[in-house]
């Protein structure tokens, strides 16, 4: 008879949640590895959330259901998806331990609870996993940040919100502004407040759903340059 487990996947943000690959990597490994040692997963638990933070929603939402179904088992890819913070791994492998859970990493077959409770050994080479997946993130985000930095002295911008009218939908509604923006021969041109009133009276939305305001319309204008 297979013993009921649960998975548990977690990427870093919700842009890796969106795209999918890493989560359905974590969850085909951990398939995998049940399939091949007689445990039966009932539900997998997908996180987008930082690996250096322990109060993390779904992982503890995770905990207060195997409290209350008996399911006793959690099986994740590999330890550095449980955290990446040694500090914060230690946290959770102990708040397991105290809850007599039991998690074991696919990759390895590794019983990690076990062996933080039973042998010193073992869980030096846990706290020496955990050591070298924070060295491997602070590593990775400093490679990144170099990189942001390369980015934005090439280009000027890097990242952060894009600006409005990046995406196509914004465009008629960009020229439309541009289009209220320009001063008329012999006349006088619209103000900001003005140019807000008649979009939201137009039914045009802006980008979060919002009625459109002069501060907004006056960032759009000076950053395209049409103020001048």
């Amino acid at each position: 008879m297979k013993i009921k487990a649960v998975g548990y996947t977690r990427v870093s943000s919700k842009g890796q949640q969106k795209d999918g690959t890493g989560l359905e990597r974590q969850e085909q490994t951990i398939t995998e590895f049940a399939n091949k040692n007689d445990y039966e997963i009932t539900i997998v638990y997908k996180e987008a959330f930082t690996g250096t933070d322990a109060d993390r929603p779904e992982f503890l939402l995770m905990l207060a259901e195997l409290l209350s179904n008996g399911i006793r088992v959690i099986i994740i890819e590999r330890l550095d998806r449980l955290a990446r913070d040694l500090m914060v791994q230690m946290q959770l492998v102990s708040m397991l331990c105290t809850k007599k859970l039991t998690l074991i990493s696919a990759d390895t077959g590794f019983n990690v609870t076990e062996s933080y409770n039973s042998d010193p050994m073992n869980k030096m080479m846990l706290q020496v996993q955990g050591a070298f997946a924070e060295l491997d993130k602070s590593m990775l985000v400093l490679k990144l940040k170099k990189a942001r930095q390369a980015k934005k002295a090439k280009t000027g911008r890097c990242e952060g919100r894009k600006p409005y009218g990046y995406h196509d939908s914004e465009k008629p509604i960009l020229e439309r502004i541009k289009q209220l923006n320009r001063k008329p021969r012999g006349g006088v041109r619209l103000g900001c407040y003005e140019i807000a009133n008649i979009l939201n009276k137009e039914g045009l939305a802006t980008r979060t759903g919002k009625k459109w305001s002069g501060v907004v319309v006056k960032r759009i204008i000076t950053r395209q340059g049409w103020s001048k």
